[in-house]
């Protein structure tokens, strides 16, 4: 198995098993806080599509937005938490993310609420390499792969949490509520830090800015280019000036990392077997859930009409197979070896997703709760292994840089796995649907369907509508919900085979560096 490196007592002292395991919580409400937020607003998207009249784009944006800023900031975080503390970037991190959150409940603009979602994703960036840090701090090395194995279940479990929470609030309440939520979250697990101990600094140098603004280009403008290409069409200039954009800083940075003499990620570490597998695997598991969760929410929403609590609860299996299954897949992973276990849960992700392609207007609940049920077995037998091997990489003063290493690779997934998956439904359903309503409709009207699925059901559902407009509608989205996951699945069998090519001739003994 792998095992994380261990931290000499003189380093550290290990708090007590009772306030230990109370930190465990206390980071696990951090992460339920900033991974439940994400999740949250996907079973909120369709109440802020027609409350702002937000195209599908601009819905892309709200959950992206947070996305980016997290994902593109978690190496810079976890490198100041090297260098300044854990302890105190869990509690900047915290007060960015809550007021940031509050601060949309003051505002009506469309952009400002991206640009404040943006700004919270910052605040997530600082929270969540430290939680995984601290974590393998206050945990002496015989406890730390549960420890881990927890902390994996709760990073799944913290977005269903998300969507069962976000679910009830708007079942009473406006989609506002959910920052309401988060926001008094936020509050009670800023007071419930004074349990964690103050970690001593592992670092006096400087940190590498330029690494972590080349990092931000790369992954914001390949987010643009995903997300604007349905809209503006994929050789408009805007877009193809947008990948080339992602490439060339994706390309400077690896140059620059190589060159500088205290990079924020060196390049050369993904010789590790172990780091170069885990982190294809997170990726492509983190892109399959996040992706699905944006499009099946609004599946359950808008074609089955579940209410939001409903359509959240729908999910259930998900976080329970996620919870259930990840605090055993260590002892599987010592038994039966990396490769195995990691192959075992992306067969289950992919098969999850392929059970999902088949859903109509007209299908039951089982099919749903069969694919959600594997999906979450799948992602708790992939992540907790890939977490440990990442992990495992970077010696304990570095652990704030590996568990970014491993947050960025989770947030950049889930990043990729919304825009993708987003971008491609968005076209397919924007492709259908045009060609039932051009020449039945204003163009005006047309436009707006077709940016729109909510404004589609809205006019298919309005008196005196067409009846084929909104079976017109209703069919495009099961087409473009199709098409999506049917990606999500090759993404996912891609990853598969990509990190079985990697760890070939390694074994789970040999996953150490």
């Amino acid at each position: 198995m792998v095992r994380l490196h261990q931290i000499s007592s003189a380093a550290q002292q290990v708090p007590g098993v009772v306030r230990r395991n109370l930190i465990l919580a206390v980071m696990s409400l951090a992460l339920v806080a900033i991974v439940g937020m994400m999740a949250s607003l996907m079973v909120a998207a369709p109440g802020i599509a027609t409350d702002l009249h937000a195209s599908q784009t601009q819905l892309l944006w709200i959950v992206n937005a947070y996305g980016v800023t997290f994902a593109g900031l978690l190496l810079t975080a976890g490198t100041l938490g090297d260098r300044y503390g854990p302890k105190a970037m869990l509690v900047i991190g915290l007060l960015i993310f809550g007021m940031s959150s509050a601060a949309v409940l003051l505002v009506e603009d469309t952009t400002a609420i991206i640009v404040l979602r943006a700004v919270a994703g910052a605040g997530a960036a600082a929270v969540m390499p430290t939680t995984l840090s601290i974590i393998t701090h206050v945990f002496p090395p015989q406890e730390r792969a549960r420890a881990v194995g927890v902390w994996s279940g709760v990073t799944v479990g913290g977005a269903l949490i998300g969507l069962l929470t976000a679910g009830g609030l708007l079942e009473v309440f406006s989609w506002r509520s959910v920052f309401v939520f988060n926001v008094a979250l936020t509050a009670v697990t800023l007071i419930a830090t004074v349990l964690v101990p103050r970690q001593i600094r592992s670092s006096s140098e400087s940190v590498d800015i330029g690494g972590g603004l080349l990092s931000v280009v790369a992954v914001a403008s390949l987010v643009f280019g995903m997300v604007e290409g349905p809209e503006l069409g994929w050789t408009s200039s805007w877009v193809v000036a947008a990948f080339a954009l992602a490439a060339l800083s994706a390309a400077v940075f690896v140059g620059w990392e190589l060159r500088h003499p205290r990079p924020l990620l060196d390049p050369r570490l993904f010789r590790h077997r172990g780091l170069a597998s885990g982190a294809v695997v997170i990726t492509s598991e983190s892109l399959a859930m996040f992706g699905f969760f944006f499009v099946g929410l609004q599946y359950l929403q808008i074609v089955k009409n579940y209410s939001p609590l409903s359509a959240a609860l729908a999910m259930l299996p998900l976080a329970l197979a996620a919870m259930v299954f990840s605090p055993i897949v260590p002892v599987l992973h010592g038994k039966w070896g990396y490769r195995c276990v990691v192959v075992i849960g992306m067969v289950m992700i992919a098969i999850g997703l392929l059970t999902m392609t088949t859903l109509t207007a007209h299908s039951s609940y089982l099919p749903i709760g069969i694919g959600v049920f594997l999906l979450g077995s799948g992602i708790a037998f992939a992540a907790t292994p890939a977490t440990e091997a990442l992990m495992a990489a970077l010696p304990p003063q570095q652990h704030g840089v590996a568990s970014a290493l491993n947050d960025v690779t989770r947030e950049l997934g889930g990043v990729l796995g919304i825009a993708l998956l987003g971008s491609i439904f968005s076209d397919s359903y924007r492709d259908r649907i045009s060609d039932a309503v051009a020449q039945q409709l204003p163009p005006q009207l047309s436009h707006t369907i077709e940016d729109s699925v909510a404004a589609g059901v809205v006019a298919g559902s309005a008196p005196g509508a067409s009846p084929h407009l909104l079976t017109s509608v209703l069919d495009s989205f099961e087409h473009a919900m199709s098409t999506a996951l049917i990606a999500g699945v090759a993404v996912v069998i891609a990853g598969a085979l990509i990190a079985v090519a990697i760890g070939r001739g390694a074994t789970h003994q040999d996953n150490r560096p």
